[in-house]
């Protein structure tokens, strides 16, 4: 009698452990839908980041606040925009950041009204305390809009002036919505080599010192002094 019971609890225990077994394999836990979100990622930014904002608000920002702005008087009226055998003007672009300072000098021959403009901008102090409000590691450094966030500008759109000057690390460039004419007060550095930039967008200068600075800047980062030497 013993030996039939412990024969029938054998056979009860079998059965248990064989139906546990098939239940798991037949009901997986449920696949969690953030998963494998790495490959999202990559699927995201394998695309070139857009340079342009986007063109409904463009010019309908606010002047830039007074806060933290350095007196634009010491910036030079009369820059130097005569032009050496690289096509860089004598006249410098000294700009004071919250990671350091960057110089860049013009393309006066090439982009000779959007250098003008950049001019009347810089020694009205425009760009004071203005932030960097977009920066794409290994790509570009975008700033020079008073709303901070990509949409605003100075009120005055400029003339495209595509020219020859390539897209290398520390040109400086005139961001711009899908209308060519339609750059204002935005500008980018670019922080490599992008031919499928060139002649879209208006190169104006060149970074000729501070490129650490640029590559170690980050969304909100300020211009906290422009001014031309």
């Amino acid at each position: 009698m013993r030996v039939w019971l412990l024969g029938l609890f054998g056979l009860i225990l079998s059965g248990l452990i064989v139906s546990s077994i098939i239940y798991s394999q037949k009901a997986p836990p449920p696949l969690d839908s953030r998963a494998n979100p790495i490959s999202q990622v990559s699927a995201v930014s394998s695309a070139p980041p857009a340079i342009a904002p986007p063109p409904a608000a463009i010019g309908t920002g606010p002047s830039p606040s007074a806060s933290g702005m350095i007196d634009a008087t010491v910036s030079n009226p009369n820059p130097d925009l005569t032009a050496d055998a690289s096509g860089l003007s004598k006249a410098t672009v000294l700009m004071t950041t919250t990671t350091g300072i960057i110089k860049f000098k013009f393309y006066p021959n090439d982009a000779p009204k959007t250098v003008k403009r950049m001019v009347e901008l810089i020694n009205k102090g425009f760009f004071n305390g203005l932030t960097f409000h977009r920066v794409v590691p290994g790509f570009v450094v975008q700033g020079g809009d008073p709303m901070g966030n990509g949409t605003g500008g100075s009120g005055q759109k400029l003339d495209a002036e595509f020219n020859n000057r390539r897209h290398i690390e520390g040109a400086v460039a005139m961001a711009r919505a899908s209308d060519p004419n339609s750059a204002d007060s935005q500008f980018y550095i670019s922080l490599g080599t992008f031919p499928h930039l060139d002649h879209n967008y208006t190169v104006f200068g060149q970074v000729v010192e501070g490129l650490d600075t640029v590559r170690k800047l980050k969304v909100g980062d300020k211009m906290m002094n422009v001014m031309i030497q």
